[in-house]
C-alpha cells in the first residue's frame, strides 16, 4: 500500500480528541445510590457523555514518532532518516517507529510502509494533521529531523504547527545549526529549543553554536556522531573493476549538485594533479539539488563542464548524474582513493558522505568545515583552505605520491569510522529516547493531601502573598495581586486545623490586602501592589475584579468568624455594582460565584440575585454567539480558568431553579472536560499555548495547577446537579494531575511543605513555586476533600 499526502484529511482535526485506544478507569466506587436533585426538573434533553478517565496499559517497549524526509524521496535527509528507522528496527526490534515523511510541495512521491503519514512541505493543514495521528498513536517519544528548507513558511516554520500540538517529549536532530541566523531563523530556532527534552547534534561546533548563539541548556544537548554502514576495509580494487576504473587512481565527490559544494575548486585544481599523475579519474556523483534545477536547470552543471574543457580535464571527469540509491553510493566511495569535500562554507554542520567516506576507510582531503575539522581530526583526513586549488591540488599529489601514507590514511579513517557504525548510533539514540521518555501514567487516585503549609509561609509578608518565586524563593521585584490574595483568602477559610496559628494571622492579612484594593474613587479593584506597597494601577483587570468578589462572598458564606463573615458582606455589598458592566465571561463568571455564596447564607440580597441571574443570562448569549455545531462554549477561543464558566452557570441554575441554565452549564463542562483527557486518558489542561487560536483544538504545554482546580470544582458543581458519578471520576482525574498522572509523569507537588511548581512545560516541570500554583493546589485539596465527603471515602 502507498500513501499521498492528498490521502490526508483536507484540514487537521481541530476539536474533538483523536481516537483512544481502550482504557482503565480510575479506581472510585462511591456509593450506587446517590441522589440526583437536579435530574427529576429539567427538561428533556440528553445529558453530555463522555468517557470514563482511563489510561493505557504500561507499556515496556517504545512507540516513536519519527519525521523527516524518507526514501524514495530523493535527499539526504530522507536516506538518513530511512538508515534511522532501519538501524533502530535492526537493533530494538521491539520497538515500534512510526514515520511521518515529509513531501515537496508537489506531492508527488509514492511512499510506502513503513510510512504511516505524510506531511506536505507547503500544507498547513497536513502539519496538523501529522500531530493529531501522533497524538492518537500514544507515541512515548517524537523523534525531528529538522534542516530549515525541509518544511514550509518563513525559515520552515510550520513544523511548528506539529511540534506544538503534541504532547510527547520532543528530540530534535538538528542537521543545521548556523552561526549567524537570520531573524526568522532565530525565532524558529528558539521555538525548537522551548519544546525539546533534547537536541541532537553530530559535531562539537553544533553544540557550541546551540549554546552560545541560540541559548539552549548544556545538558539539553546531545552528541552523537552521523551514523555510518558497517563494511569491510580494503575492497578498493574489487570495487574499481566493477565500475570500469582498473589502473586509474580515483578521486571522488558526491552530492547534490549546487555552487556550495566547490566543485569549481576541485576541477582547477585536475591540471597540477594530472600533470603528476595522468591516469587520474575525478568522479563527480550526483543529480543537480531539484531547488537549483527548478531555477535555472542545468546551467550550473553545464558551467562546470565548461571549465573543465577550458581546463583541458574534461576526459578525467566522470559524471554520475543520478540520485544514485545508498548501497550504489556506498560501492562507488569504495572504488575511491580520496574523497574529496570542497565545500565553500565554514558553517557546514555535518556531511554524510563526510561521515561515509571516513567510515569506508577513505582519505579524505576536505576544506575545514565545522564537521571536518572535527571528523579528520588526529590525522584522519587532510585540510586544505577554502577556495584555495593550488593546496588542494599539492595535498591530494602529495598523498598520491605516497602509497605508504596513504593506506595509512585510510586505515586511521576506517578505525575512526567504526565507533560511528549504525548500530553505535541505534544504541545512542535509544539511550537517549529512553532518558526523556516518560511511563504512561497509571491508573490510580491520588490520596495525598498537603501535611504542610511551609511552602504557602515562605511566600506570604505582613502585607501578603508575593505573586512569584525563583524556583523555592520568593520573588519580590513583581510584588502582589489581588488576584492571588483573593484565592489566599478563600483558602483560609477552608484549610484544616493544621494550619494554626498561621490561618488566623494570614486571614486578617490577606482581608486586609483585598480591603486596600478597593479604590472608592474609580468603584474599581486595583490588582498589582509593588514590594513597597505602592499601588501600580487605579484599575485592575476584570477578571482581578471579579476574583475579588468571588473571595468576598466566598467569606462572607465561609468566613471562620462573625466579624469576617460582617466585614466581607458590608465590602461585598459596597463593590458588588462593579462587576455589573463586566465584558469578560470569566470575570462574569466569578462574580456569579461570589454572589451564589452569598445567596446561601442570605437568600434574599437582591443585587447578588441580579449578578447571578443577569450573569448567567450573559453566558448564555456568550454561547449563542461564539457556538458552532462542534464548538459549544463561550468564546471563541480557549484561554485559562476555563471551567469557572459552566461553572458558574450551573450553580447559578441550582440556586434560581433554573434548569437551562443548569443544562448549558452541563454540556459546556462536559466538553471542556472531554477536550481535557489525553490520549493515555489523564488529565491534559488546557496548555497556554492555546490562547488566542479561534476555533482551535487546544495545545498540550504548558499546563498550570489553576485548570486542575478549576476542573475539579467544576466537576463537583456538576455531580451537586445531577448525581451523576462521572463527574466524581473526572474530579479524581484532574486531582491525580498533580500527582504524576499527566503527560510528563512528574509529581507537580510536595504534601510535605503544601508547595506546588509552576505547572509542566514541553521539557518537564516548571520548578518554580508561585502563589498561583501553591494556592490552587491547596484549594484543590480542600476541594477534592469536600467531594469525597459526599460520597463515602475513596478507595486506591
Amino acid at each position: 500500500m502507498t500513501l499521498l499526502a492528498n490521502d490526508l484529511p483536507a484540514s487537521a482535526p481541530r476539536l474533538h480528541p483523536p481516537s483512544r485506544p481502550g482504557r482503565t478507569p480510575f479506581y472510585y466506587d462511591p456509593e450506587p445510590d446517590l441522589q440526583m436533585p437536579v435530574l427529576a426538573m429539567l427538561p428533556a434533553m440528553v445529558l453530555p457523555r463522555f468517557s470514563e478517565p482511563q489510561v493505557e496499559p504500561y507499556r515496556a517497549a517504545h512507540r516513536i514518532a519519527l519525521i523527516g524526509g524518507f526514501t524514495p524521496r530523493r535527499c539526504g535527509i530522507a536516506t538518513f532518516t530511512a538508515d534511522i528507522h532501519t538501524s533502530i528496527m535492526a537493533g530494538f526490534p521491539d520497538a515500534t517507529v512510526d514515520v511521518y515523511a515529509m513531501a515537496p510541495s508537489t506531492n508527488d512521491i509514492a511512499f510506502a510502509a513503513p510510512v504511516c503519514g505524510v506531511i506536505v512541505q507547503s500544507d498547513a493543514a497536513s502539519f496538523v494533521a501529522a500531530a493529531a495521528a501522533i497524538e492518537a498513536s500514544c507515541a512515548d517519544v517524537v523523534w525531528l529531523q529538522h534542516e530549515f528548507g525541509l518544511f514550509g513558511g518563513h525559515a520552515g516554520d510550520m513544523v511548528l504547527e506539529t511540534i506544538d500540538r503534541i504532547a510527547a517529549p520532543l528530540i530534535v536532530t538538528l542537521h543545521t545549526v548556523m552561526p549567524d541566523p537570520d531573524p526568522d531563523q532565530m525565532r524558529v530556532m528558539r521555538r525548537l529549543i522551548e519544546r525539546a527534552s533534547k537536541l541532537i547534534v553530530m559535531s562539537q561546533r553544533a553544540a557550541d553554536l546551540l549554546e552560545d548563539v541560540f541559548g539552549a541548556d548544556r545538558d539539553q544537548i546531545v552528541l552523537i556522531p552521523h551514523g555510518v554502514p558497517d563494511r569491510p576495509f580494503g575492497r578498493t580494487a574489487q570495487f574499481k573493476a566493477e565500475f570500469g576504473f582498473v589502473e586509474r587512481q580515483v578521486l571522488m565527490t558526491f552530492g547534490l549538485l549546487s555552487p556550495g559544494k566547490g566543485i569549481e575548486t576541485a576541477i582547477a585544481a585536475l591540471p597540477d594533479i594530472i600533470a603528476a599523475h595522468p591516469d587520474l579519474l575525478y568522479c563527480i556523483v550526483g543529480a543537480t539539488h531539484p531547488n537549483l534545477l527548478a531555477c535555472e536547470g542545468e546551467a550550473y552543471r553545464e558551467r562546470l563542464q565548461s571549465l573543465a574543457r577550458q581546463l583541458g580535464v574534461e576526459d578525467h571527469i566522470h559524471w554520475i548524474d543520478a540520485f544514485v540509491e545508498t548501497d550504489t553510493l556506498l560501492d562507488l566511495i569504495e572504488a575511491a582513493d580520496i574523497y574529496v569535500t570542497p565545500y565553500r562554507g565554514a558553517n557546514q554542520a555535518t556531511s554524510g558522505t563526510l561521515s561515509y567516506a571516513v567510515a569506508l576507510g577513505k582519505a579524505v582531503v576536505s576544506t575545514p568545515y565545522a564537521h571536518a575539522k572535527e571528523l579528520l581530526a588526529d590525522d584522519n583526513g587532510v585540510l586544505v583552505p577554502f577556495n584555495d586549488s593550488t593546496t588542494l591540488a599539492r595535498e591530494i599529489v602529495a598523498l598520491l605520491d605516497a602509497p605508504e601514507r596513504l593506506l595509512a590514511m585510510q586505515a586511521r579513517a576506517y578505525q575512526r569510522g567504526r565507533t560511528m557504525i549504525w548500530s553505535a548510533f541505534a544504541e545512542h539514540c535509544m539511550d537517549t529516547i529512553t532518558l526523556v521518555q516518560t511511563d504512561p501514567p497509571r491508573p490510580r487516585v491520588a490520596t495525598a493531601q498537603p501535611n504542610g503549609i511551609e511552602g504557602l509561609l515562605r511566600i506570604c509578608d505582613g502585607t501578603g502573598i508575593l505573586q512569584h518565586s525563583i524556583f523555592a524563593v520568593p520573588d519580590r521585584a513583581h510584588g502582589y495581586c489581588i488576584d492571588d490574595n483573593a484565592r489566599a483568602l478563600m483558602l483560609m477559610n477552608r484549610i484544616g486545623d493544621h494550619a494554626e496559628p498561621h490561618r488566623s494571622r494570614l486571614t486578617a492579612t490577606f482581608a486586609g490586602f483585598v480591603q486596600s484594593a478597593w479604590n472608592g474613587d474609580s468603584g474599581e479593584f486595583r490588582n498589582f501592589m509593588g514590594y513597597g506597597r505602592n499601588w501600580l494601577e487605579e484599575v485592575g483587570s476584570e477578571d482581578s475584579c471579579g476574583r475579588a468578589l468571588w473571595a468576598l462572598g466566598a467569606t462572607a458564606h465561609e468566613g471562620r468568624t462573625d466579624s469576617l463573615r460582617r466585614w466581607a458582606r458590608k465590602l461585598f455589598g459596597q463593590t458588588l455594582f462593579s462587576a455589573r458592566d463586566f465584558g469578560s465571561p470569566r470575570a462574569k463568571a466569578f462574580a456569579m460565584l461570589g454572589a451564589d455564596y452569598l445567596l446561601a447564607s442570605e437568600g434574599g440580597d437582591e443585587m447578588a440575585q441580579a449578578i447571578l441571574g443577569d450573569g448567567a443570562e450573559f453566558l448564555l448569549s456568550c454561547i449563542a454567539a461564539s457556538r458552532r455545531t462542534d464548538w459549544p462554549w463561550f468564546e471563541s477561543v480557549l484561554a485559562y480558568d476555563n471551567c469557572r464558566m459552566p461553572e458558574a452557570l450551573i450553580r447559578a441554575g441550582l440556586r434560581l431553579d433554573r434548569p437551562d441554565f443548569v443544562a448549558s452549564g452541563l454540556e459546556t463542562l462536559a466538553w471542556i472536560m472531554d477536550l481535557q483527557i489525553s490520549s493515555t486518558g489523564s488529565f491534559r489542561p488546557v496548555g497556554s499555548d492555546s490562547f488566542g487560536h479561534e476555533y482551535a483544538a487546544p495545545r498540550p504545554f504548558d499546563q498550570q495547577p489553576v485548570e486542575a482546580w478549576a476542573a475539579i470544582d467544576g466537576a463537583s458543581a456538576a455531580f451537586d446537579a445531577t448525581g451523576d458519578r462521572r463527574w466524581i471520576a473526572e474530579a479524581e482525574r484532574a486531582y491525580a494531575w498533580f500527582h504524576g498522572a499527566n503527560d510528563r509523569g512528574v509529581v507537580v507537588v510536595d504534601p510535605l511543605t503544601g508547595s506546588c511548581h509552576d505547572g509542566i512545560n514541553p521539557r518537564g516541570l516548571n520548578l518554580n513555586e508561585g502563589a498561583e500554583s501553591v494556592l490552587a493546589w491547596q484549594l484543590a485539596s480542600c476541594a477534592i476533600a469536600r467531594l469525597r465527603a459526599k460520597v463515602g471515602p475513596v478507595r486506591g
